[in-house]
């Protein structure tokens, strides 16, 4: 079904990861390709992260990555119940996770982020060629006994075929999360159709200094 790329596992990322509502939620729609539909209001959700040494990893080394994903209103012939999500601009440091995220549909490009904590306030920043995208500032507590675990499914095109990927992923949320403000600082680049709106409206949202999952725990091809 995809090229033989190895599946990986992440333990204890650094992950900021929330959804919002659009600014255009038109422009959002006509980024899905024919026989996919958004939900209602179009909500967009960013996950920024970064993989600081090799041994969080099962074998990919140290890497970051910024992507988003548009909340589907189901899958393509009605194949996977639950939540699922479309891959759209997959930013990655890694060649690596270029080469794997593309096996399997995801349109990977370059992109370096970096997330600095200090004192309870979180910084994540994306960059590509150099130029910062993306910048988002978030007030953060401590993590608790909290665990949140479950499974997310993404779809891609892979060639002519849709592909699910199933992604398990157990994290330790902080308290106290707030996003404070989320910047897209190049209007002329596509990922700015993405933005949400103003003021800022959020679905959902969490910081985890401790975020491991497996990319993916399965694989499935809709009809």
């Amino acid at each position: 079904m995809t090229a033989p790329t190895a599946a990986h596992l992440v333990v204890n990322s650094r992950m900021l990861h929330f959804c919002w509502l659009p600014a255009d939620a038109e422009a959002v729609a006509a980024m899905l390709p024919d026989g996919v539909k958004p939900l209602p209001d179009q909500p967009v959700s960013m996950n920024q992260y970064v993989v600081d040494d090799l041994a969080q990893t099962s074998g990919t080394g140290a890497y970051s990555v910024t992507y988003f994903g548009i909340d589907l209103d189901g899958s393509p012939g009605g194949a996977v119940t639950g939540p699922i999500r479309w891959w759209d601009h997959y930013l990655t440091s890694s060649p690596q996770i270029r080469s794997y995220a593309r096996s399997r549909g995801v349109p990977a490009r370059p992109g370096v982020t970096t997330i600095d904590v200090d004192r309870g306030r979180v910084v994540a920043v994306t960059e590509v060629d150099g130029v910062p995208l993306i910048r988002t500032v978030a007030r953060a507590g401590h993590c608790g006994d909290r665990v949140w675990r479950g499974e997310i499914n993404y779809l891609s095109r892979f060639e002519s075929r849709w592909v699910v990927g199933q992604y398990p992923y157990v994290m330790e949320p902080v308290d106290d999360f707030e996003v404070e403000s989320v910047e897209f600082l190049r209007p002329d680049h596509p990922v700015y159709a993405l933005r949400p709106a103003n003021p800022l409206e959020l679905y959902w949202g969490s910081y985890s200094p401790r975020s491991s999952f497996a990319c993916p725990g399965g694989e499935t091809a809709p009809r």
